[in-house]
């Protein structure tokens, strides 16, 4: 949205007053009303006084526009600096504007200029806020550690099957052997020896 140039209603004004009305500037000095004062003076307030009061309250909502956040385009400066050119050309080359009241309304809308594009150069840039990289939703493969092997299972160790004989001596006797009775002719036999043979 493209700004209006609030400083070119004053400017307007003393235009229509001087080439539609063919009033000269110099009628601007006019008293217009007198206001009393406390300290028993009277002030007399003319025309020019109330186009110049206008023109600064203008100002001062030219430079509040300046200072919000996206206002004051390119295209705003441009018609601001064309008011500016303006008023300053017809303060130059035109003999009706030749007055200090045109001058300090031409002086505005350069501050005007000026203000908008020093606020806008030390207005800070809106960073925009960047877009989070997207979450990668695949699992992320780890190396896994390879599981230590299981300790092997302890040996066994081959028991020695041992045959254990019974010795001669050892064998008890059979019921048959107890009950055999003995004979009177026949000899009894001295136990063998257990001991080794050699």
């Amino acid at each position: 949205m493209i700004g209006f140039p609030l400083l070119l209603i004053p400017l307007a004004i003393v235009n229509i007053v001087v080439f539609l009305l063919g009033v000269r500037l110099d009628r601007l000095q006019e008293p217009v009303v007198t206001v009393g004062l406390p300290s028993l003076q009277s002030w007399t307030i003319t025309f020019s006084d109330v186009l110049l009061a206008f023109g600064l309250l203008l100002l001062f909502f030219e430079v509040v526009k300046s200072a919000r956040p996206g206002a004051k385009y390119v295209t705003d400066h441009l018609l601001s600096f064309i008011v500016f050119a303006a008023a300053a050309a017809e303060f130059l080359l035109l003999p009706e504007f030749a007055h200090s009241t045109f001058f300090l309304l031409m002086l505005m809308a350069f501050t005007d200029v000026i203000a908008g594009i020093t606020i806008r150069a030390v207005r800070p840039k809106p960073v925009a806020a960047r877009a989070a990289p997207p979450v990668d939703e695949r699992p992320v493969s780890r190396p896994v550690a390879p599981e230590p092997a299981p300790p092997p299972p302890p040996r066994a160790e081959p028991v020695e099957s041992r045959v254990v004989e019974p010795q001669p001596n050892e064998m008890p006797a059979t019921a048959e052997q107890r009950d055999l009775p003995i004979a009177p002719n026949q000899e009894i036999l001295p136990p063998e020896p257990t001991g080794p043979r050699r």
